[in-house]
């Protein structure tokens, strides 16, 4: 397969520039995940968020369209777009209500996608990713601050080791960034047009993410809870079904919550003992 690649990058808000990167590299794969992706961020500049996400979407989607139109889009859609389910697991069904100006904009972009399989006949998958992690991850997002703390602690010879977290009872369905990146691979290769959910089927609050992180570093956790963490809007509890991923591809995930947790903190240890850091 071919993919868009240029060293100097590309530039989603630039329609033109789009334009011919798709026409340039003639992709049989497109997958976008292009997007100002954190909910606090969004909170600051919603407008922002909420433009660009949607233009970037519209510009590739378009490109596609006129450049590269047997092409299969990947458009990375996101959980965030249910907001509070009115019954759990959620499936693909549940209507959209998004809660902040982030799955706003990722609920625009998800519909925008839908809008060209049907107008214009476009292949494009569209899986919604619940909450993913592991090694990579900037600390940003909840579980790679967590694990990041809790490798500062450890560099420090910390113990017990103080984490910081925003509210501690919110459940969320984890799954592990290298079991989400094959999923958007299996439904490039073998999903048909349409909406899959991306997720464990399992939650965790972060009261039990620290527990299973003191468990895997083997140094007791002191959790502090900062009120400024505390979102408002937050939904208590977010699980997926992915029962329609597994239908169409076979996928499940294979990597446990405690193997993300532990790869984690050794790479955010490493990354600590590196000067570049």
């Amino acid at each position: 397969m071919t993919a868009v690649s240029r060293s100097e990058g590309v530039d989603l808000l630039d329609e033109a520039a789009t334009r011919a990167a798709v026409r340039d590299a003639r992709p049989e794969v497109v997958y976008h995940l292009a997007a100002s992706a954190q909910v606090a961020e969004s909170w600051r500049a919603p407008a922002a968020t909420i433009r660009d996400n949607l233009a970037t979407a519209l510009h590739l989607l378009d490109a596609v369209r006129s450049e590269a139109p047997d092409a299969m889009v990947v458009a990375v859609s996101s959980g965030e777009v249910y907001g509070p389910p009115e019954r759990l697991p959620v499936d693909e069904s549940a209507p959209l209500r998004p809660q902040n100006p982030y799955a706003v904009s990722k609920a625009q972009a998800d519909l925008l996608a839908g809008f060209y399989v049907d107008a214009h006949g476009l292949r494009a998958v569209r899986p919604r990713a619940f909450n993913h992690a592991g090694p990579g991850q900037k600390p940003l997002y909840a579980l790679a601050s967590f694990a990041r703390q809790v490798a500062v602690g450890l560099e420090a010879g910390d113990d017990p080791v103080r984490v910081v977290t925003g509210n501690p009872e919110t459940r969320r369905d984890f799954t592990d960034v290298r079991d989400v990146v094959r999923a958007y691979r299996l439904l490039a290769v073998r999903g048909e047009s349409g909406v899959y959910n991306v997720c464990s089927g399992r939650t965790a609050s972060a009261h039990e993410l620290l527990q299973a992180l003191g468990r895997a570093a083997g140094v007791a956790i002191e959790h502090e809870v900062d009120q400024s963490l505390v979102r408002r809007h937050d939904v208590a509890e977010i699980r997926g079904d992915a029962s329609a991923l597994r239908a169409a591809t076979g996928w499940t995930p294979a990597i446990e919550l405690e193997r993300t947790l532990t790869d984690t903190v050794a790479w955010w240890r490493e990354q600590l003992r590196s000067p570049r850091v």
